[in-house]
């Protein structure tokens, strides 16, 4: 059986035991409802507008702050990795901002823009950087070192090192980077909502919990996991597109 029909056949068995559990009452129908209430409720969401201007309002801060810290994290770790004197000079201060939680910011980003999409785009760009930096980091010390010295026997500039050497080895370090980054962003962006009152499907699902809507609530967190997995899915598909030249890829076996 291939994995797509394992997985498949997985969430079979998590929507069967969803439904009859609490049917059976092994589980409380008040805090885990059955499984066609929850759907049942979301059909009726994906018909509010309010539902749809939370989902893009959500859909905008993981974008943009994902954007961000892309950009930010490639061109950062190419120009740190290509001189040795800024990577020592920064490995210190990268290792010590790198493990600081995202959501220890919470605090701060709320007292300097309040309850507002700024607010969760920050926690967004903070944590998904790292991810980006610290893969391309690792990716241009992998340069083979006869290929860096090589270039260097040909006089070759400092854009055309990071052109033919630096960037072709970083390239996969990079995607990766951006598909964990693609992850971490959409988790920050619900959290940030949902703790900071921000607008968004984080908020949503927050105000579901609070007035007790508890079947509303779990149809709202069901919408985060089809955007994190519609969102994986993107990533490896451009994955394999950028990366079709490289062996790793070249060589998988379709499934």
């Amino acid at each position: 059986m291939s994995r797509a029909l394992w997985g498949l056949a997985g969430l079979a068995i998590f929507a069967a035991l969803g439904e009859a559990l609490p049917r059976l009452g092994l589980i409380s129908p008040l805090y885990a409802p059955p499984l066609s209430r929850i759907l049942s409720l979301l059909g009726d969401q994906v018909q509010q507008p309010r539902f749809w201007t939370a989902t893009v309002d959500t859909l905008k801060t993981w974008a943009l702050g994902l954007l961000i810290a892309v950009v930010a994290g490639v061109v950062l770790g190419v120009a740190i990795g290509a001189v040795p004197v800024l990577r020592a000079a920064t490995a210190s201060t990268i290792e010590f901002l790198r493990p600081i939680p995202s959501v220890a910011l919470i605090p701060l980003v709320s007292l300097l823009y309040g309850a507002t999409i700024t607010s969760t785009l920050v926690l967004v760009v903070y944590a998904s950087f790292w991810q980006v930096l610290v893969q391309v980091l690792h990716g241009v010390a992998d340069v083979d070192p006869v290929a860096h010295d090589t270039a260097r026997a040909y006089r070759l500039g400092r854009w055309a090192r990071v052109r033919y050497l630096f960037w072709p080895t970083a390239l996969p370090y990079a995607v990766t980077g951006v598909r964990l980054a693609a992850s971490v962003a959409l988790i920050l962006a619900i959290t940030g909502e949902l703790l900071i009152g921000s607008p968004g499907l984080g908020r949503e699902i927050g105000n579901a919990q609070d007035s007790g809507a508890v079947p509303q609530m779990y149809a709202l967190v069901i919408v985060t996991g089809l955007i994190g997995l519609a969102a994986n899915l993107f990533a490896r598909m451009a994955e394999r597109r950028v990366l079709a030249w490289h062996p790793a890829i070249r060589g998988e076996v379709p499934v």
